[in-house]
């Protein structure tokens, strides 16, 4: 096998162990950004949602009490307005989803799944974990869902929750007295539920590791192309000259050539030592020539 071909093979094969250890690397970086990505969006929606609450309990609600002793009003319900908001940001971006679950809702609507009452049966085995991520096949495709615990922490919300009762005239002409009672302080009844579509960030994610390789790829046969013409022009001829030169005078022809060289590397000495050699040899035969 002729050195050039030698280097080639060498050279391809260190090329396909870091590629392939590239590719390893890159993929798992690429998609732990995708994820990262759709998580924080995730919890930005949370935090919208979060926002909304607030709003409603401090702002809205405080400038309804007195409408809401004759008519109960579900608007000036934190759950009710912040899932209001999200089904109208839904009307164009129809994969995202925004819920508050729980087990035994006032409003049939918020009624738990059988997967969301899968989680929320976890915070309530841990009530200590802040939040849950995971993700699940959905019509629309795969999506990742952000969870957390919505846990009675003011008896302003047993005022409505806890017995019938007690429980507001109006509110119970709204929804009926069956559903959204029993709840008590510190108790997980649900959770605030997030779900993000992951196909978009994992698709660029995908194009960004594929363009990556292709770039790779292309950058190694240049370097592989220019590392052929410097080899051959630096190493394989001069290399291939002299040893054309060295066959011929091991035949005995010592008008072969001249091994000469205007270079002062490895080769370049190799060469004049050739030289020197082919002298003495030429000297050697003269002098048992009697010449």
């Amino acid at each position: 096998m002729k050195l050039i071909w030698k280097f080639n093979f060498v050279l391809v094969a260190i090329f396909l162990l870091a590629y392939g250890i590239t590719a390893l690397v890159a993929h798992g970086v690429l998609q732990a950004n995708a994820k990262d990505e759709i998580l924080r969006t995730a919890r930005l929606m949370m935090e919208a949602a979060q926002a909304t609450r607030d709003y409603t309990n401090t702002q809205i609600k405080p400038l309804l009490e007195t409408q809401l002793k004759y008519v109960f009003l579900p608007q000036t319900v934190p759950a009710f307005a912040a899932t209001e908001q999200f089904n109208e940001l839904r009307k164009k971006h129809a994969d995202f989803v925004y819920k508050e679950a729980a087990l035994n809702p006032t409003n049939p609507r918020d009624r738990a799944s059988d997967w969301e009452a899968d989680v929320i049966n976890e915070f309530r085995k841990t009530p200590t974990t802040p939040e849950s991520s995971g993700e699940r096949e959905t019509p629309n495709g795969r999506a990742l869902y952000l969870a957390r615990p919505i846990q009675i922490r003011s008896q302003a919300c047993l005022e409505c929750h806890s017995t019938v009762d007690v429980a507001p005239k109006t509110m119970l002409d709204l929804y009926g007295n069956s559903n959204g009672f029993g709840w008590k302080m510190n108790e997980i009844i649900g959770v605030q539920l997030v779900s993000v579509p992951t196909a978009v960030p994992i698709a660029r994610a995908n194009q960004a590791f594929r363009t990556l390789m292709l770039a790779l790829a292309g950058v190694f046969l240049l370097m592989l192309a220019m590392m052929n013409v410097m080899l051959y022009a630096l190493v394989v001829r001069r290399v291939t000259r002299v040893s054309k030169i060295a066959d011929q005078v091991s035949l005995g022809n010592m008008d072969a050539g001249e091994f000469k060289s205007r270079s002062k590397d490895e080769i370049g000495v190799l060469t004049e030592a050739l030289g020197r050699m082919k002298t003495s040899v030429v000297q050697a035969m003269n002098m048992l020539d009697g010449k």
